[in-house]
């Protein structure tokens, strides 16, 4: 383990536009999660497990004692707003850390505030599993495809290919943005970024997906893959996004100027979530 990295990791841990828009776990963040996990607590037995409140455990706490003391995990993966973190020994840890859960690698001795999973290896370094709001879900399962299967989640938003998403797309009458945000289709597109991917190219996001163009669904599918990237680089690096993102403006709300000075960013309602646009650039058709 590189110890300036892990320090460098978890300064990064959760930046301001996470925490006040209070949004749910999206890819970028889980990648961030993915990759403060293959720094810090890889290859390490673990040789204790404390448990926290059990409305996190989809298992019996029990269960998890049993199955993560004197293991190890061996590589993590992401598959949409879930972190897999395979055990040497049989199965997978799987987390999804809601509104506020986030990965907490340590040397000393005082346990962070909220913990609601914390490891102890055989170095005496420590990780622990943080929750303030209590909506993050910790899983015990076999492997990723069975839990893929048994959640109905759909294809991962940054390995599905053009035809696939067209494939999904044809004959759906519903909201385009209902669409890119329904996990079982799509996996890993959260309310922001479909709102920045439809931002970014201009189409409101009360659109029905059977009135979008063969042209207007490519520059849909080429768009969930660049702004997932950027973000999720700009989350890894402690960056701000681009200024020509609408994420930057969410803490504003509705307003504040559009990045292309085009009007004023609108709030409104698209399948039940609070959904930024701006009506000059985005025209409802």
């Amino acid at each position: 383990m590189n110890k300036p990295i892990a320090d460098s990791l978890r300064l990064k841990a959760q930046p301001k536009t996470v925490n006040k828009n209070k949004n749910m776990p999206e890819l970028p963040e889980v990648s961030y999660q993915k990759k403060y996990a293959d720094a810090t607590i890889l290859h390490k037995k673990i040789i204790a497990v404390e448990t926290g409140d059990k409305k996190i455990y989809q298992s019996p706490k029990s269960d998890f004692e049993k199955h993560l003391k004197n293991n190890e995990f061996e590589s993590s993966t992401r598959l949409g707003k879930y972190l897999f973190l395979k055990l040497k020994k049989t199965g997978v840890l799987v987390m999804h850390f809601g509104m506020t859960g986030k990965l907490d690698f340590y040397q000393h001795d005082e346990t962070p505030k909220y913990t609601q999973l914390k490891l102890i290896f055989e170095d005496d370094s420590k990780l622990a599993f943080t929750c303030p709001r209590k909506f993050a879900k910790l899983y015990l399962a076999e492997s990723v495809e069975k839990f893929q299967e048994s959640h109905s989640l759909g294809i991962h938003a940054l390995a599905i290919s053009e035809k696939q998403f067209l494939d999904i797309c044809d004959g759906r009458s519903g909201t385009i943005k209902g669409l890119l945000m329904n996990q079982s289709l799509i996996a890993g597109i959260g309310n922001m970024y479909a709102d920045e991917v439809l931002f970014q190219t201009k189409t409101h996001p009360k659109t029905k997906v059977n009135n979008l163009t063969q042209k207007q669904l490519k520059s849909i599918f080429d768009k969930i893959g660049e702004v997932l990237e950027v973000v999720k680089e700009a989350r890894i690096e402690g960056k701000r996004v681009p200024e020509s993102y609408l994420t930057r403006l969410r803490k504003e709300g509705e307003g504040a100027d559009c990045p292309r000075n085009n009007g004023k960013i609108e709030q409104t309602k698209v399948s039940g979530r609070t959904t930024y646009f701006c009506p000059v650039c985005q025209e409802e058709v």
